[in-house]
């Protein structure tokens, strides 16, 4: 009751502050201090005309062009990881690990026989026993350059990844709202990556009836449209981006809560099919899947649905990708998706 009692207070003050025009220069304000801590940028529209009133002030900015920066995804992003890593304890972040050994400053495997361009750390123990085995126990020791060992660490790879967000109708259908919490994730990814993997890359593909690339700070503007699901195009994008990326591993995560049900004719015109799996779209969508896996892209898909025709067409890029699959809900969404992200191990792809 309170809480109810505090709201409806709120909502006859804001009334109040917009009858007495106190809301426009509270805007106004808030608008001002957001530019001044760098979250947002303002691309003001030019006007010789320009009002010197709190009034025209507001018109302006409501009128400008607001862009979010770097400074603000990260917040967003932090805020998101915070709340989706909450519930699963404590968590140490880390590079890429994998089964392969390099040279380094961390060890964590047995010494090797030093070899030009390794990191020199080397293992005094294991070098001196080496020396002693082929000298003797003589003072002064010779010791050789075969006789140099140098510490060996998990090799530890780059990544480049390519988020494929689903921006079809279904998405916000039948009162329930998936997209936001897909949204949250991106931002989390997001962050995760520019301060735990600041080797790799992130790059954003929304897929619908086509497919765009749009940079990362544009994430949170983000809307659903009438669209249907043209997964093959997101691919195909997809694939394009990571052939530009010289990283070791490179990966699709899809995120989306429809089978394919779009497809971009060589015409330029989108064949479009919701009822079923059309065999000519799922045909040629795995025909795109097909060429990831030759290429050495993982493509891991997390659904927001569990319907029949979603489940069958993932199962099948799982198979193909030896990629990941999750049957999750708009709830679980992100935590099965960082800690997918955070601890597996992959072989290094050269």
């Amino acid at each position: 009751m309170e809480g109810e009692q505090f709201d409806e207070e709120m909502r006859e003050r804001l009334q109040q502050m917009a009858a007495d025009g106190e809301l426009d220069e509270l805007i106004e304000k808030l608008i001002e201090r957001m530019q001044q801590e760098d979250y947002i940028s303002i691309d003001e529209p030019h006007d010789p005309a320009r009002q010197s009133s709190v009034g025209g002030q507001a018109g302006e900015a409501q009128n400008a062009k607001f862009e979010i920066t770097d400074k603000s995804l990260d917040f967003l992003g932090f805020k998101s990881l915070r709340n989706l890593l909450g519930s699963l304890g404590k968590s140490s972040f880390g590079r890429h690990d994998t089964r392969d050994l390099a040279t380094g400053i961390e060890t964590s495997g047995s010494a090797k026989t030093y070899e030009f361009g390794d990191t020199l750390n080397l293992d005094i123990t294991a070098t001196l026993s080496s020396a002693i085995q082929r000298e003797g126990l003589t003072f002064p020791l010779n010791i050789e350059y075969s006789d140099l060992q140098v510490h060996q660490c998990e090799y530890q790879s780059s990544c480049a990844t390519v988020l494929m967000l689903d921006c079809s109708h279904s998405m916000i259908l039948y009162g329930e709202d998936r997209f936001t919490p897909a949204k949250k994730v991106a931002m989390a990814l997001s962050h995760l990556i520019r301060t735990q993997y600041p080797g790799d890359s992130l790059s954003l593909v929304l897929f619908h009836d086509s497919a765009e690339e749009i940079p990362l700070s544009q994430l949170a503007r983000v809307k659903v449209g009438p669209y249907y699901t043209n997964t093959r195009e997101g691919l195909r994008l997809a694939q394009r981006i990571l052939q530009r990326q010289r990283k070791d591993m490179k990966q699709i995560v899809m995120i989306t809560d429809g089978k394919p049900s779009a497809l971009t004719l060589e015409d330029g015109r989108i064949y479009k099919n919701a009822f079923g799996l059309d065999p000519l779209v799922v045909s040629q969508t795995l025909e795109e899947v097909s060429k990831c896996k030759r290429a050495g892209v993982l493509i891991n898909t997390f659904m927001l649905a569990s319907d029949y025709g979603l489940v069958q067409f993932v199962q099948k890029v799982t198979e193909m990708c030896r990629g990941k699959a999750y049957f999750t809900t708009p709830y679980t969404l992100g935590q099965y998706l960082l800690m997918d992200y955070m601890s597996r191990k992959t072989k290094t792809i050269h």
